[in-house]
């Protein structure tokens, strides 16, 4: 009897708070992902001063710069689960903090598109997964009811930060160039991180199941690849990223193709974040009462629709505005969703070995996702950006299929209840 009730105290102090000290880890998750997401949603601000100003003519070579920093979001994802052990989640932010201002300062200091790639590219990319493994991991673990709107919020923190550090760095363009633009981002990076670093904490009840199980690493990975309904997780986390990207960078230019206002291309990527932003909070916020893997598979799949239904038409600025609120607002809730399934798929006590490998299979798609659709449009005299529309959308629509497939998988044909 004394057994029991010791093994229902266990199960007691592992169960996720839904609150609590959570809110605060969720404000650090904000501060960290605002820091690594406003640097990379700016991107497309940096792309339109560097191919126009400073490396004219060499789009397709620049376009890697940001799919290397954005694939390298995910690049400790098979060792996530020791490394967390080994360092735990304030030393890797602690890591990230020197790291990532470090890189754009760097960047600052350049002369050639390579050194672009190592620094503006791989070295904060290598930073930023340190911080995106522990807010995101740190989270699911400290809600499970809640779970939904607690990664909205925190994630509404990336599309905050695009949106900030989108407009700060268009301004600083202007007037100090492009070299201050990077240092002011290092700094504003560096404020964010320290914040991270001193309220992302684990759930002490994870983290000390986490210590006391003995099952190796690689096991409960291998465990997790057996699965049908993880296996379906995968390929969509694969799939996807190689469109989910391409809006996001490609539009600002694709404005000024058309000779549109000078002054959407130059928001764009601001009011994309906004969008985004506002987007991971509704859909997280919803997803807890109508489910999660509803929510996932249908904002996957309309997000592949907007791109072939509106992109593929929008040649005035009323339709690439249309189209940029519902792909901001159907993108938003795809990424938000991909997080927020990974403890229901993989479960509450395998989420490291889950995010590690699902994370992971992204960086294929972040990396070579833009690149394929940037050769793509140029394979046509002027660039045809039609093209990376229907790359884009076809992706993101064969993701929402599988997520459907998913959703079946785990609830069955049933739509009334919510999974």
């Amino acid at each position: 009897m004394e057994e029991e009730k010791k093994e229902q105290q266990t199960h007691a102090a592992m169960d996720p708070p839904d609150g609590g000290r959570g809110w605060l880890v969720v404000f650090g998750a904000f501060c960290g992902l605002f820091a690594i997401y406003g640097v990379n949603y700016s991107w497309g601000v940096f792309l339109k001063t560097y191919k126009s100003d400073i490396y004219p003519g060499e789009m397709t070579r620049l376009s890697w710069i940001g799919s290397i920093c954005i694939a390298f979001f995910f690049i400790i994802g098979p060792f996530n689960d020791w490394i967390t052990r080994k360092l735990g989640y304030t030393w890797m932010l602690a890591i990230a903090t020197i790291v990532c201002p470090f890189a754009l300062m760097m960047a600052s200091l350049t002369h050639q598109i390579w050194q672009l790639y190592l620094t503006q590219g791989l070295l904060f990319g290598f930073g930023a997964s340190f911080v995106w493994f522990s807010c995101i991991g740190a989270v699911q673990q400290w809600f499970s009811r809640k779970r939904g709107i607690a990664i909205g919020l925190s994630m509404f923190g990336s599309g905050v930060g695009g949106l900030v550090m989108s407009n700060i760095t268009q301004a600083v363009l202007l007037s100090l160039g492009y070299r201050w633009a990077l240092r002011i981002l290092g700094f504003i990076c560096l404020v964010f991180l320290v914040i991270a670093t001193v309220l992302v904490k684990p759930f002490p009840g994870y983290q000390q199941a986490s210590l006391n199980d003995p099952t190796p690493m690689w096991q409960k990975q291998k465990a997790l690849l057996c699965r049908l309904d993880f296996g379906l997780l995968l390929s969509i986390a694969f799939i996807t990223t190689f469109g989910y990207l391409v809006p996001s960078f490609l539009l600002p230019s694709y404005a000024d193709s058309l000779k549109l206002s000078p002054w959407v291309g130059t928001n764009m990527s601001a009011i994309l974040s906004a969008i985004n932003a506002v987007s991971k909070l509704v859909v997280g916020y919803t997803s807890d009462r109508v489910g999660r893997l509803n929510t996932f598979c249908v904002c996957t799949f309309l997000s592949g629709v907007m791109c072939l239904a509106i992109w593929t038409n929008a040649t005035t600025e009323p339709t690439i505005w249309v189209f940029a609120v519902l792909y901001g607002l159907f993108g938003g809730g795809y990424l938000t969703m991909l997080a927020a399934i990974v403890p229901q798929i993989a479960g509450y006590d395998a989420i490291s070995e889950a995010n590690g490998m699902m994370y992971f299979l992204n960086l294929p798609g972040y990396l070579v996702g833009t690149p394929i659709a940037s050769a793509i449009i140029n394979s046509k005299q002027p660039a045809y950006y039609p093209y990376a529309a229907i790359w884009a959308g076809l992706l993101m629509a064969v993701g929402g299929l599988l997520a459907f497939a998913l959703r079946v998988v785990r609830g069955g044909w049933s739509w009334r209840e919510p999974v």
